[in-house]
């Protein structure tokens, strides 16, 4: 079984990190790469409808619901949280989405954490990438319940503070045990000038794209962009990057 190899997609808001990951998860599966399991690790939760699908439950959600709710009679919590797991999975074309929700509240979350992490890495198994659109503070890295990823993409605009910020995730990582080698840049709404600053590897600038705006002031999904948009195409490229340096990470 090849093992999947995991890709986190971070930035500060407003870069578009999303509309990247909706659009990167459809090139992968239109290129072959399936199953692709894709996860929303932001709480605001809407890369479904940037791809176009239903989200019905969040993680955090059921995490509640299963550690502060009676459970049915004759299924231990532990049972019961599997069983809420896998109902929250949604199924597509070509890739599943899980939905991770809100932030804990107060209280210790030590053993649903635990729980949610090892249903997680027991679903992965089954898939050939991990597509995770991550908030900036990466919570959801920090805390476990989304393993380090081999490939961190991060978004920013062309600006010096988008720059800055882009660096500051990059430290934010490496204080999480990510190495630097592991972690790239990605430029959305690109007009052709310089990025200012930063030493991170930039290994895509995505044009800005009329389409992208139009979509989202419409409310239709960013994956229904025309095949030949500038930003369609250039992360089909990046797409076609990300493969293979997955193949090579993996040996």
């Amino acid at each position: 079984m090849i093992r999947p190899c995991t890709v986190v997609i971070s930035g500060k808001g407003g870069t578009g990190k999303t509309t990247i990951a909706a659009l990167l998860i459809d090139a992968l599966v239109a290129a072959g790469e399936r199953p692709v399991l894709a996860v929303d690790a932001d709480p605001n939760t809407n890369l479904h409808e940037a791809l176009g699908v239903a989200v019905t439950e969040t993680l955090g959600s059921m995490r509640e619901e299963a550690f502060t709710r009676s459970i049915p009679p004759g299924m231990d919590r532990m049972g019961y949280v599997r069983y809420r797991f896998h109902r929250a999975l949604v199924e597509a074309e070509g890739y599943d989405l899980l939905a991770m929700g809100r932030p804990e509240g107060s209280g210790c979350y030590c053993f649903p954490n635990a729980l949610l992490t090892e249903c997680i890495e027991t679903l992965e198994r089954g898939y050939r990438l991990v597509i995770v659109d991550s908030e900036a503070g990466m919570e959801h890295i920090a805390r476990g319940t989304v393993r380090s990823p081999d490939i961190l993409l991060i978004t920013s605009d062309p600006g010096a503070r988008g720059m800055r910020t882009a660096s500051r995730i990059r430290n934010l990582a490496e204080a999480l045990g990510l190495s630097r080698d592991r972690v790239y840049l990605v430029i959305n709404r690109d007009r052709n000038v310089a990025a200012a600053g930063g030493d991170i590897p930039l290994i895509a600038r995505i044009p800005e794209d009329p389409g992208v705006g139009d979509a989202d002031l419409a409310g239709t999904p960013i994956v229904g962009i025309p095949e030949d948009s500038p930003a369609r195409v250039a992360v089909r490229a990046l797409a076609g990057w990300l493969v293979g340096e997955c193949a090579r990470r993996r040996g």
